[in-house]
């Protein structure tokens, strides 16, 4: 799917290559457009998680910048050259910035991978990738997240409201980056009641190409396995097989934690009951401050990190199961912030 927009609020009086010049107002300054463009990982617009944050992210730029957009889904089956493709066309027809949605794009080999490529052949479009700082390249900046610091929270939260003393964890691809998201949610587990069992399972591998961010038939399976053998809250980092956790808490009569989003708002309404918080991972906020940077006349390259201190992870209190737990975590996460707990990340 492609979808293409373009919205004026207030112009923007700086912007870097690939805008297009739309002339000057009474004081001379230049009013130009900003043209983005942003590439999706699996899932793409509707994923009521990962992907969806970034284009919250676009959308909430095109808001207040003068911005032309155009974003690109991406398929289960592809290859690498595929993504790189993908890249070189938003490039090629004028895009700058361009921003990959996904660790995906910087390939098996971050220094042959799809985004190394692009920004090789396009030297003069600056481009971002969300969750890799892997690529390095004078016109790549990565935007990384401490995911393991927000999945603490949530951690903590699941070991302070279960009652069965089980939780579990479900990961959509047995890779790094979701590792940090067990690593978290365990130690907050542990901190917040010792003891607690948690039980861990991955939908995918890298081999079969990180399927299980888009499998919601195989996450329902997981997680009903999950709360047969005890757990009565599962924490899903799945990306679009979450919504497949919440199904299974339901006809469970079990709870879960979201991810990414604030999931409470954004799944049917008969599953918001089931969802007691989400890890926020605030890509909406790293996609929006790199556009308006780039528009701003403003790029760093190199890892961008978003964490507790500025707000890029947290967590959500949307449908009030965790009002009573909150003074709890707040503590929790001011101790982080100050360094008292360090969360590991693998």
């Amino acid at each position: 799917m492609l979808a293409v927009a373009a919205v004026a609020v207030m112009t923007v009086g700086m912007t870097a290559c690939g805008g297009t010049d739309e002339g000057s107002d009474g004081g001379g300054t230049t009013d130009k457009t900003t043209k983005v463009g942003l590439a999706f990982d699996i899932g793409g617009r509707g994923d009521k998680s990962f992907n969806d944050a970034a284009a919250l992210g676009l959308d909430n730029a095109m808001k207040e910048l003068k911005i032309e957009a155009k974003d690109l889904e991406a398929a289960a089956s592809e290859s690498e050259n595929d993504k790189f493709e993908r890249l070189k066309l938003l490039c090629t027809d004028g895009y700058n910035p361009v921003i990959a949605v996904g660790f995906v794009y910087a390939g098996a080999d971050p220094k042959t991978g799809p985004l190394a490529k692009a920004a090789q052949e396009c030297p003069d479009t600056k481009f971002a990738i969300i969750d890799d700082q892997s690529v390095t390249a004078a016109n790549v900046a990565g935007l990384v997240f401490a995911e393991e610091q927000g999945s603490f929270l949530v951690g903590a939260a699941a070991a302070l409201k279960t009652k069965s003393g089980t939780v579990g964890f479900v990961g959509g691809c047995d890779v790094p980056l979701i590792k940090k998201f067990e690593a978290g949610f365990k130690a907050g587990v542990e901190a917040a009641k010792a003891g607690t069992k948690v039980l861990s399972n991955y939908l995918s591998t890298p081999a079969d190409k990180c399927s299980g961010f888009n499998d919601p038939a195989k996450g329902e399976t997981q997680a009903e396995g999950m709360y047969d053998q005890g757990a009565d809250i599962v924490y899903q980092a799945a990306g679009g097989s979450g919504t497949g956790v919440f199904k299974a808490a339901k006809a469970k009569g079990k709870l879960a934690i979201g991810v990414d989003s604030d999931q409470y708002n954004t799944v049917e309404a008969d599953l918001k009951e089931v969802i007691i918080t989400s890890m926020l991972k605030r890509v909406d906020v790293a996609v929006y401050n790199f556009i308006k940077d780039h528009a701003a006349g403003k790029f760093t390259a190199g890892p961008l990190v978003f964490d507790l201190s500025k707000d890029g992870v947290g967590y959500s209190t949307s449908g009030g199961k965790v009002d009573d737990i909150k003074t709890q975590l707040d503590k929790y996460k001011q101790d982080i912030i100050a360094g008292t707990i360090k969360v590991p990340s693998a």
